[in-house]
């Protein structure tokens, strides 16, 4: 992991003896380079609704499976996945520069024969930086997106699995996505960042775009067609130190969306199409503070077509209105999260996040979600000064449209390595 993630992780759970700040640095003639990473895995136990109500898109919470079975078991990587990463720095002519590239590996296996890796392994980041403190830096390549970045490096889930692991087979769960913030995707971007200015800090940068959509005369909608612009995102943050340290922020994204309505009422390839366009948008503000043991974090975001879960790419966030016309679903929602560092060195926190997903103007209610809300309690224990045992429990809570609701309970015990 880059330091930015590194250090969101260690003041997101942990005491900052528990990580490392750096991995292991080797000289390398002009360069130095940092070799850095974890490995985690959780056992997670599930317990399903036994008689959910019908929702037919978005729930979080889970329900029994097709043969009635309302527990499961998993073993997979958390919320952060297992990550090698390599970052190179030097300065030359004035000038900073680094390169970071890593490699995100799996420990969940379900396939069949159970002799082979269905999951593709990760690769979220491959990007290159230059820039002086005098006038800041540019950044080029994949990363974490700049919108709500910050609310997923300040879940105290990070470090454990949070919602989304009641399957075996993930390659990551989810965390609080989609029940407190929305996913920030790790994207292709050009990005500026301001130098530090006595705490405050601004970026802005162009995001490789997400797809349009193509939409059948069902309903349903579909990633299909490419963007007609690079997505928009920017961020401005102000940090402090002293006996209360904390850091304040908000954030924003702007994509524009060219949807194809499938007028055959089939959406496949070839078939009948006319177009309509709109402008996804979404802003958020947090803040984290921190006093002695005692961490507090709140986090509040809204958005136009953007969904409930994956970042912009406007899952559940657009409805088919008429042969002509696609209409945005408007989304807000946010968490709260304290913990607290006990003599022991373990931190315990408690978190409450919710997302909510509004009907587009003239859709009647239906089974699509309406909310998702999550309750997760956590002990997060530093066995060593890169080991950390986690424990966690996530109640899960969906509700649709017209009312129906699911529940879910899921246990989760593991540990996560840094170097």
């Amino acid at each position: 992991m880059n330091n930015k993630i590194k250090l969101a992780v260690a003041g997101a759970v942990l005491s900052a003896a528990s990580v490392a700040n750096a991995g292991i640095i080797i000289p390398a003639g002009d360069w130095t380079l940092d070799i850095n990473g974890n490995v985690n895995a959780f056992a997670v136990m599930t317990n399903a609704d036994s008689s959910p109500e019908s929702i037919t898109a978005g729930a979080l919470a889970v329900g029994e499976d097709a043969s009635g079975e309302d527990n499961s078991y998993a073993i997979n990587t958390g919320l952060l996945p297992a990550w090698l990463g390599f970052t190179g720095t030097t300065r030359q002519n004035d000038v900073d520069v680094s390169f970071t590239i890593s490699f995100q590996p799996n420990v969940s296996d379900n396939e069949a024969s159970g002799m082979g890796d269905v999951n593709t392994p990760l690769n979220r980041q491959a990007f290159v930086t230059f820039g002086d403190k005098s006038w800041g830096s540019i950044k080029l390549g994949k990363d974490l997106g700049i919108f709500a970045g910050d609310a997923i490096l300040s879940d105290m889930t990070l470090l454990g699995v949070g919602l989304g692991g009641a399957r075996s087979g993930g390659a990551t769960t989810l965390g609080g996505i989609g029940s407190g913030y929305i996913y920030p995707a790790w994207k292709g971007q050009i990005a500026y960042t301001t130098p530090n200015m006595n705490g405050f800090q601004a970026t802005i940068g162009i995001t490789n775009p997400d797809q349009g959509q193509q939409v059948n005369a069902t309903g349903s909608v579909n990633n299909g067609l490419n963007q007609d612009r690079f997505g928009i995102e920017g961020k401005a943050s102000y940090s402090w130190t002293g006996d209360v340290a904390g850091k304040v922020w908000a954030s924003f994204a702007s994509y524009d969306r060219t949807g194809a309505i499938a007028t055959d009422n089939t959406g496949a390839a070839g078939g009948s199409y006319v177009e309509d366009s709109y402008t996804t948008t979404a802003y958020d503000i947090g803040v984290s503070v921190t006093s002695g043991n005692l961490g507090l974090v709140a986090y509040y975001y809204d958005a136009d077509g953007a969904g409930l879960t994956t970042n912009l790419l406007g899952n559940n966030g657009a409805y088919y209105s008429s042969a002509t016309s696609i209409k945005k679903r408007e989304s807000d929602g946010g968490y709260v999260q304290a913990t607290y560092v006990i003599p022991t060195g373990t931190k315990l926190g408690v978190a409450y996040g919710v997302s909510n997903l509004d009907k587009a103007s003239g859709e009647t209610a239906g089974t699509l979600v309406d909310k998702n809300e999550r309750w997760t309690v956590g002990a997060y224990h530093p066995l060593t000064k890169h080991l950390n045992l986690v424990a966690e429990y996530n109640r899960a809570e969906s509700e649709a449209q017209n009312g129906n609701e699911i529940d879910s309970d899921s246990l989760s015990l593991g540990a996560i390595l840094f170097f």
